[in-house]
């Protein structure tokens, strides 16, 4: 573990509001994600499951948590189960959690070893009292299923071997759980954006014509890691000059120019949580006029959609506001004029051509966090604000990424102190 030791009250509290939106005789289980195979021997790295870890804080694979809190016996009331320790695994993988451990993590009293479980779960499903079973499944809105999850193989065992039990689903309580965060988790976020920071201002001192994309990304994981980050939040985007009109350029693999501008989509975990950075840079140190005027109407929607971006707000009235407004900047860049706006088909705004994409999403344990967009925003939760314009034909674009707390009284920037100004830009760039 690379991270400071998390307080066991966070899993504590999750657990506690969790069942609280359970039915009377509810049983739930929670299973962790798989270790997925690449070729021959190999695999990729383990993640957690985020809604095990967000009700345990245990990151260990091949671990389930099983929640029954009108079980007769109170001691079984939260059971979580690890895998059993051995010498031989210990030789080959290392430390795995003792009992001892587990309860000290998670704050759950009664740890067993895996291979009980069935033996433990059919004992609560036959004589707990138990006639709802709630169970998880991946249901994020962009969610594209192409593997049988450690999840899906247990609903159908268990299906199958509990006919008669009514089955509900745990994602959207957790959804709704997740959704809003924690002190503590607001925190945590905190020290990914700060590890983020640190990060972006070693590429601002390092960038320079003639450097690769991918140097780029080796001084921005140099950093992260040396700060107790495991590394990137998700695949990084270091998109130079015609790339960065690509939103989801990963290759890396291009000199930065002369002239260039680099479109930076890079951030850090910490602790499982998620920062989400954009910022765009000239390679040289200095924006042309025109990069100049591009970049300021970005940064003037950004502002904006900050202060719109408030409780009670649907996000996707929101989005047709931030439209309004980049439609406004791009008449203002001469990108469009009025006669392709009166032309323009309904449905298809003539904007589309230079801003192709939302312009937030949650974020948290998972870099699109979950949570139901089209419900009203709400106090707690964290928003990624991102405009964009792309203007192929000149061969740039441009997008600006903060993460916001949503407050009762004004939003809180979780990346505040990180440059975002172009004349700032400049300045850090030049003055190494």
């Amino acid at each position: 573990m690379r991270y400071r030791p998390i307080s066991q009250d966070l899993f504590v509290s999750n657990r506690k509001r969790l069942i609280r939106l359970l039915k009377p005789g509810s049983v739930l289980v929670l299973n962790t994600n798989d270790i997925m195979p690449t070729n021959a021997d190999g695999t990729l790295g383990y993640r957690p499951n985020s809604d095990l870890f967000y009700l345990t804080g245990i990151e260990q694979e091949e671990t389930l948590l099983v929640l029954c809190p009108d079980f007769p016996d109170k001691n079984f009331r939260e059971v979580l189960f690890v895998r059993e320790p051995n010498e031989l695994l210990e030789k080959w993988e290392g430390h795995k959690l003792t009992k001892a451990e587990a309860t000290a993590r998670s704050g759950i009293s009664t740890i067993l070893w895996l291979s009980d479980f069935e033996k433990w779960f059919h004992h609560m499903m036959v004589m707990g009292g138990v006639s709802y079973v709630y169970l998880n499944t991946n249901e994020h809105y962009r969610a594209s299923i192409v593997v049988q999850t450690r999840d899906a193989r247990f609903i159908d065992w268990c299906q199958s071997r509990y006919p008669l039990h009514t089955y509900e689903r745990a994602a959207p309580l957790l959804s709704q759980l997740r959704r809003c965060k924690q002190v503590e988790e607001i925190a945590l976020m905190q020290q990914a954006c700060d590890i983020t920071q640190k990060g972006f201002e070693r590429v601002l001192r390092f960038t320079r014509p003639g450097v690769m994309e991918y140097e780029i990304e080796a001084e921005l994981i140099h950093e992260f890691i040396r700060h107790g980050s495991k590394g990137f939040a998700y695949t990084p985007i270091i998109a130079s000059g015609a790339n960065n009109c690509v939103l989801h350029y990963i290759e890396n693999n291009q000199p930065c120019k002369a002239g260039d501008l680099i479109l930076l989509d890079v951030a850090a975990e910490y602790a499982n949580y998620n920062s989400d950075l954009t910022r765009t840079i000239p390679a040289d140190g200095r924006f042309t006029k025109r990069q100049k005027e591009v970049y300021n109407a970005v940064l003037r929607v950004q502002r904006a959609a900050y202060t719109l971006l408030r409780p009670g707000v649907v996000y996707f009235e929101y989005q047709k506001e931030i439209e309004k407004l980049m439609e406004k900047e791009l008449l203002g860049l001469k990108l469009l004029d009025k006669t392709d706006i009166k032309n323009q088909p309904k449905g298809s705004p003539a904007l589309r051509k230079y801003f192709y994409h939302g312009t937030s999403h949650m974020l948290g344990l998972d870099v699109h966090d979950v949570g139901n967009m089209h419900d009203r925003v709400q106090v707690g939760s964290v928003w990624t604000i991102e405009p964009g314009i792309y203007i192929q034909e000149e061969g740039f674009g441009i997008r600006l990424e903060n993460n916001v707390v949503i407050r009762k009284d004004k939003n809180f920037d979780l990346m505040r102190n990180i440059p975002i100004e172009a004349d700032e830009i400049e300045d850090v760039m030049n003055s190494r």
